[in-house]
């Protein structure tokens, strides 16, 4: 447990508040605490990496720590009626696409490492902005609300092609999988208890 594996796990405890922020109808806490979560997000990478603080259980906690605070987001806000529930759904279909397509590499004992792709990158910052850019806007009223139904139709067409993208993907690396090649069987030394005795037979 480090510095960046402590604001990670953070990061996770922030998720119920911030629900909890937006079915009270607390808008502007809402979106300190979605800054608050972005900013150890910011900060956890950035020491990681400056000071080597790498570590596997932080390779799992910090996707495992975004997406519940995404998904957790735009959950809340589709039931209160603040997104549409097509774009809730895109968003939690996507996550549950890939947990899945991981989870059934393990079961068929083809595990594989599947690297970011761009269009995820993109995907996923532009659900960050959409999710800050609804909070603000029902916190500090800054009449965006044209901006936020572009970014909703922007965000669900990148989560799309973004689902379609790793289904693809995931796809070509089962197909061209090949399990490592079984070792060849040992074969058993004989052992050599001494030459044959020779028998001489008495003239």
């Amino acid at each position: 447990m480090n510095i960046p594996n402590s604001l990670t796990l953070g990061r996770i405890v922030l998720v119920p508040l911030v629900v909890w922020l937006i079915i009270t109808d607390e808008m502007l806490a809402a979106f300190f605490v979605f800054l608050l979560a972005g900013a150890s997000d910011a900060a956890d990478g950035f020491l990681a990496k400056r000071y080597g603080w790498r570590t596997e259980l932080g390779a799992y906690l910090d996707p495992i720590a975004d997406k519940a605070l995404l998904g957790s987001i735009y959950v809340t806000l589709g039931l209160a009626g603040y997104l549409p529930a097509w774009l809730v759904i895109a968003v939690v279909s996507r996550d549950i696409l890939i947990v899945g397509a991981v989870v059934l590499s393990w079961m068929l004992s083809r595990p594989l490492n599947m690297q970011p792709l761009l269009i995820s990158k993109i995907n996923t910052f532009s659900q960050i902005l959409l999710a800050g850019l609804v909070l603000a806007e029902l916190g500090l009223g800054l009449g965006l609300n044209r901006l936020v139904e572009v970014l909703i139709l922007v965000t669900g067409t990148l989560t799309i092609v973004s689902a379609a993208a790793y289904f693809w993907t995931w796809l070509k690396l089962m197909a061209s999988y090949e399990p490592a090649p079984e070792p060849p069987p040992r074969r058993r030394k004989s052992v050599n208890h001494g030459a044959p005795r020779t028998r001489v037979r008495a003239s």
